[in-house]
């Protein structure tokens, strides 16, 4: 891994107002507890990772990606939040409305165009916003707990900024569809997700066809993994699809979502990742942005809801890394943190920053196995995209 990286995280604690209640899996203490552990653990805080604050996006930005009735529909509904407007998704059971509804989501929208603002100016290589990464919100509507698309309106931001060529590489375990169909016709904009199939999850889309519209063929690419894929398996099929991809497309920024929802523990899915195999794509993503963008890399968070176990030390693991100052696995969680979780939540914390995982996987030039679920879905998008960039599918 590159040192001597600057870098930042675009944080504020009234970024947990995005809130859609006690009983939602998308609990924001995950967020809080996320950047205590990370403070704790002189992650954050000092200087290779500035904690900078978080402008709230106005009307014009939002509307850059979003329909201007969705954003009226969600500041009336922020107002009163006894509405609905089940058309655009809001007042679902994924998308419960909240007071103060459209200045939370639009905080959210602006610390992550404020991280991509800090890291496309030179002021930072890296900047992160943990609270972002809502991958799933449309032009036109809610979605999947996505009230608007953060990311979709970054990489907007970036390219009417003058960046040429944007790769969005999308680690959550559901399809990154939101950020998908916003480009879906734009050949400037490269995105990757590597999810659990549709066949067997939220949202059900996101197959190795769906390779992006009429003169953008090969912009989208999707790597629909088999459910039981775990941290070998993963990264087997992340290591054959996206480092030649990323090197063909050169693009000027990476920009990531990085959704921990992958883990074996997370209660809304069915892959079987540890911390470690996730910190594996981390650093991996981290040395690709230094390799292919100029070390032009903006991180975000997104999905996650084992919100103790698995998302405070994944995320944590993720701000070291975007830091350049990588924590090794074998840290101990501190104390203090432990306690403080006992005392909130009534529950013991982890012990270590590590499930005891040292991933290794299989290089796909080691061979094909066409009996293996994994290996055809891995196979399936190398023949569907590959040819539309030049590369030989099978070598």
């Amino acid at each position: 891994m590159s040192t001597g990286c600057t870098a930042c995280t675009v944080f504020e604690p009234s970024l947990v107002e995005y809130d859609f209640g006690a009983s939602h899996p998308m609990n924001p203490v995950r967020v809080d507890l996320t950047m205590r552990l990370a403070e704790a653990l002189g992650v954050v805080g000092g200087t290779d990772l500035r904690v900078v604050p978080a402008p709230v996006a106005d009307d014009d930005l939002v509307a850059t990606v979003h329909d201007r009735a969705l954003i009226e529909s969600v500041r009336r509904i922020g107002e009163d939040p006894t509405r609905t407007d089940l058309v655009r998704g809001l007042g679902t059971d994924d998308n419960p409305t909240f007071a103060g509804m459209h200045h939370a989501s639009a905080h959210v929208v602006g610390a992550t165009v404020e991280a991509a603002r800090r890291m496309w100016s030179g002021e930072v290589q890296h900047a992160a916003n943990v609270t972002g990464g809502l991958h799933h919100a449309m032009p036109d509507r809610a979605s999947g707990f996505c009230v608007y698309n953060d990311v979709a309106v970054a990489i907007r931001w970036l390219l009417a900024q003058g960046a040429q060529r944007v790769a969005y590489v999308d680690v959550d375990v559901h399809h990154g569809d939101g950020v998908e169909k916003v480009f879906w016709d734009d050949p400037r904009v490269l995105t990757i997700s590597l999810h659990e199939t549709g066949q067997m999850l939220f949202p059900g889309t996101g197959f190795p066809h769906d390779v992006g519209g009429p003169g953008a063929e090969g912009s989208a690419v999707n790597v629909a993994l088999p459910p039981g894929t775990s941290d070998a398996g993963w990264l087997r099929a992340f290591h054959a699809v996206v480092p030649p991809l990323l090197r063909e497309f050169r693009p000027d920024v990476l920009v990531t979502q990085h959704g921990c929802d992958s883990h074996t523990e997370d209660p809304l899915a069915h892959l079987m990742l540890s911390v470690d195999g996730q910190r594996a794509s981390y650093a991996a993503l981290h040395d690709l942005a230094h390799e292919v963008a100029g070390g032009r890399w903006l991180a975000t968070g997104g999905g996650g809801y084992a919100v103790v176990d698995v998302v405070p030390r994944a995320w944590t693991h993720l701000l070291a890394i975007v830091a350049g100052t990588p924590l090794d696995p074998a840290t101990d969680v501190p104390q203090a943190w432990r306690e403080e979780v006992r005392g909130r939540l009534g529950r013991p914390g982890p012990l270590l920053m590590t499930d005891g995982r040292t991933p290794v996987y299989r290089d796909w030039e080691q061979g094909y196995d066409p009996a293996s679920w994994l290996d055809r879905a891995i196979q399936a998008t190398r023949t569907s995209v590959f040819p539309l960039h030049g590369l030989d599918p099978v070598l």
